[in-house]
């Protein structure tokens, strides 16, 4: 049974950190690129950072370049996310995502909330 399990999420001020983890199972995690998107209230669900499957090339929002890293762990198989600096329009409900050339799987999400 394929699964996807996101946690870290919680409420943070503004300008605080939290780190993301989502831990795979059920699948080839290594053979997976892995990506965090999120989505706000009434908002449509953005890609917000992209790991490559061995972990060497990363790329980011433009909104979140310089705050957020993604890194992964294929021995745990486990994706996490470093949110630094968070500002109040990170808030959304965060989901990891591993997307195959085929087939792609979706996690539950994790509420963050920035606010003071």
């Amino acid at each position: 049974q394929v699964q996807l399990v996101e946690s870290g999420g919680g409420l943070v001020q503004p300008g605080g950190s939290l780190r993301l983890s989502c831990a795979a199972s059920g699948f080839t995690f290594s053979n997976y690129a892995m990506r965090w998107y999120r989505q706000a209230p009434g908002k449509e669900r953005e890609a917000v950072a992209f790991i490559s499957t061995t972990g060497l090339n990363t790329n980011f929002a433009g909104s979140v370049k310089g705050r957020f890293t993604i890194s992964r762990d294929n021995a745990k198989n486990t994706v996490y996310l470093q949110m630094n600096s968070l500002k109040p329009e990170d808030t959304a409900v965060y989901y990891c995502n591993a997307q195959g050339v085929v087939v792609g799987y979706w996690g539950q999400g994790t509420q963050v909330t920035v606010s003071s």
